[in-house]
């Protein structure tokens, strides 16, 4: 088992990129490791509940699902 920091600069902006770092974490949970997200610079927006439950990555999940999996997880956020 390993430690995987996920981090990302793409916000509401990029929806696409903005979901990789929970699409990440936990692919990472599942595989048995202990995974973080870092969210910084424009990516920081994507805790706003209003944000999260707007932003859809083509060909992804929305990220309010990918977040509530997340939360579920127990996968620290660190903005």
């Amino acid at each position: 088992m390993g430690t995987i920091m996920c981090f990302s600069t793409n916000g509401s902006e990029n929806p696409t990129k903005a979901v990789l770092p929970f699409l990440n974490a936990n692919g990472a949970v599942e595989a048995g490791h202990e995974p973080t997200i870092t969210l910084f610079g424009d990516a920081v927006v994507l805790m706003k509940e209003s944000v999260a439950n707007a932003v859809v990555g083509v060909g992804w999940p929305p990220l309010k699902d990918l977040m509530a999996t997340t939360i579920a997880n127990k996968t620290p956020i660190y903005v």
